[in-house]
């Protein structure tokens, strides 16, 4: 069933930092359909109820996976859970893979060996991987928050927090962890829209403006 309606959304961006031997950089943007920098009484109120559901992306700005280069192509991972993402899971989430247009067959088999590895159990059961063109956009701005993800049915884009109007009470901070390894140096914004439009989990979403991102590196091995 759609589910086409305005909740609380998270985003994650994350900034390329230098690259070493072995290693992939890049940027990372992130959303859910609960808050994730917000208040104890509020993230209480929203467990098992909403924010079972996300999309994940990885943009590589340089490196390889197992000889195979991955320069400029990107990720994106839609995942439809059974609990609040973040919380112990009682059943497999389900998700599906958009690949990078651009990649080749070593190249896509790449992403989705990175993809899985990055997020874990999140990825244990794809039910489909697509493809299309993947672009994120980064703004500048004075929060460094700022950016626009487009990936075939999946799109995020996020503002930076408004601290006099984006709080909802005086303790809000960064309950729930990124849901991929390799990030740090985060801060929060807010994901101005949240959505997936596709076929493959027999339900969609759209989540706008509400205060829930954040900003920092990332890196894989």
């Amino acid at each position: 069933m759609n589910r086409w309606q305005c909740l609380t959304a998270a985003a994650l961006l994350f900034a390329a930092v230098p690259v070493q031997a072995g290693e992939i950089t890049g940027q990372y943007i992130e959303a859910r359909t609960c808050e994730v920098f917000t208040g104890p009484c509020f993230s209480n109120a929203d467990t098992a109820l909403t924010g079972k559901h996300g999309v994940l992306a990885w943009v590589i700005e340089k490196g390889e996976h197992e000889g195979v280069a991955l320069d400029g192509l990107g990720v994106v991972a839609v995942v439809a859970a059974q609990d609040t993402l973040g919380m112990q899971q009682t059943a497999p989430a389900k998700a599906v893979l958009i690949v990078d247009q651009k990649a080749n067959k070593a190249q896509r088999a790449a992403l989705i060996a990175l993809a899985k590895k990055q997020a874990g159990k999140l990825l244990n059961d794809v039910v489909a991987v697509e493809t299309a063109p993947i672009t994120l956009d980064v703004c500048e701005c004075k929060g460094d928050s700022c950016a626009k993800l487009t990936a075939g049915a999946a799109k995020i884009e996020t503002r930076c927090i408004n601290a006099q109007h984006d709080k909802a009470c005086g303790n809000d901070s960064a309950l729930f962890p990124p849901l991929s390894a390799g990030v740090s140096k985060v801060r929060a914004a807010v994901a101005v829209e949240h959505s997936y439009s596709g076929r493959s989990f027999g339900e969609n979403w759209k989540d706008c403006d509400h205060r829930s991102a954040y900003l920092g590196a990332f890196v894989a091995k």
